[in-house]
Formats: C-alpha cells, structure tokens, sequence
C-alpha cells in the first residue's frame, strides 16, 4: 500500500518538474588551439545539442594561425538542426594590456597603485587589434583608444608617452616585492579568518 503512495508521488513529481530550455547562444572564452570536449565548454555545448568533436575540431582549425593558450572570446549561436555558428573575437584588451606592461595581474586598488606601464603607441596599437573586432567595425579608432585607455586605468596601468627599459625593469622589480608582500598580508588574513572559525 505505501509502495503504491510513492509511486503516485513521484508521477506526480515528474509531470510539475519542467525541462530546462537553454538559450541557443552560448557567450564563453576558449584558449585557442585547446578546446576539448572536457568540461566546462563540453557539457555546455552538449546541453545545447552540438556535437562536442565536431566543434573542437572546427574552433581548433580555426585558431590554428594563433599562438596556442590565448583566451579568445568565443560566441555560439545554435541552429535549429543542431549546427552552429562560431564567432571568435580577438583577446580582450585587458590581456593585451597586461601582456604590453609585462605583467601578470592588475592592481588590487587601481586608484591608489600602479601595476605597470604601457606606451600611447601599445595603446594605439591594441585599438587598431581591436577595431577589426565585429562591434568595432564603424567605432573611430579615437574612441576605441579611449576604451583601452579606460581599461589600462581600471586595473592600475598607467599609460605614459615614453618608457626607459631600464627604469621600467626596476619599476617591475620593485612591483614584484610589493606584490610578493600583498599575497603574503593576504594569505595571514585568510588564515586568522579560519582560525576565528
């Protein structure tokens, strides 16, 4: 008898709980040269329909021309008879930027700490790198200049006309120590928090 209660139970479960309809566009950033079917992009894409292999395969391709590990914003948009279309952006300006400074974080707080220190003409040149992203097609290079601009600041780079090597390599050098005690004050803080615990 209260074998046939649960069985009730449980129809009645199944019929109120409802499928799960994910949006035929999935918005994700894939290393170029490395997509596999591993998660997090395999279980994405095959909730999605897509054939996982066939999509490495062809983003693979794709980036093959790339130098293997940078993160590329990727977007799918999924057809109706599970095929799809892949837009590969360019890297985001916060990676050139890091990249141009020679670092590999930005700031903790931005408004009170420099990072680095990139050029006007790293900034001209990721703006021109950018430009040829879809979006930027009808953007003046000036404002996308301005973009980069905003991006360099909100994660502490400063933008300067010149830059000596050898002052820049101390400056790094100095950063690196300053960076090495921030972890540290970091880490002592995590551990008192887990000893109040």
């Amino acid at each position: 008898m209260a074998a046939r209660g649960a069985r009730k139970v449980a129809k009645g479960a199944k019929r109120g709980v409802e499928k799960i309809i994910h949006p035929p566009f999935l918005k994700t950033n894939i290393n170029s040269c490395q997509a596999a079917p591993a998660p997090p992009l395999g279980p994405n894409l095959g909730q999605r329909g897509v054939q996982i292999a066939a999509f490495c395969k062809e983003f693979n391709e794709k980036t093959s021309h790339i130098k293997e590990g940078i993160p590329l914003p990727t977007r799918v948009f999924v057809k109706p008879d599970r095929t799809f279309d892949l837009l590969i952006k360019s890297p985001t300006s916060t990676y050139f930027l890091l990249m141009a400074a020679g670092i590999q974080k930005g700031a903790r707080n931005p408004g009170n700490e420099i990072a680095g220190k990139v050029t006007v003409k790293h900034i001209y040149e990721i703006a021109e790198i950018k430009s040829k992203d879809q979006g930027f097609e009808h953007v003046d290079l000036k404002n996308i200049c301005q973009l980069v601009i905003g991006a360099a600041h909100s994660i502490g780079i400063e933008v300067v006309k010149d830059l000596d090597p050898e002052e820049y390599g101390e400056f790094l050098a100095e950063r690196k120590l300053i960076v090495e005690q921030q972890d540290k004050e970091l880490e002592e803080k995590k551990q008192a928090k887990l000893l109040r615990l």
